[in-house]
């Protein structure tokens, strides 16, 4: 059962919600919390992607077996000169 005093305060919201534009539709405080947060969300996820990106090393190293990018063409072709 309800109270006396649950049933004045239900009265009370009704009355509010009836005031309203049916029409108008707004996104309100919790649209904004959530905005907020996707947004420092995306912000946090952005700082840390930096921090990862500068350490990487995009200077490749050559395999085993293949000539150094950075020698000369002949002399990695010639192999060792005997002498």
């Amino acid at each position: 059962m309800m109270s006396a005093t649950s049933t004045l305060a239900m009265t009370h919201l009704v009355t509010l919600a009836d005031s309203f534009d049916k029409d108008k539709v707004t996104p309100g405080v919790l649209g904004f919390i959530v905005f907020a947060v996707i947004g420092g969300a995306v912000w946090l996820l952005m700082k840390s992607m930096n921090k990862h990106m500068k350490k990487v090393d995009f200077a490749e190293q050559p395999e085993e077996g293949e000539p150094a990018a950075d020698a000369p063409a002949g002399s990695a072709a010639a192999g060792p000169k005997a002498g």
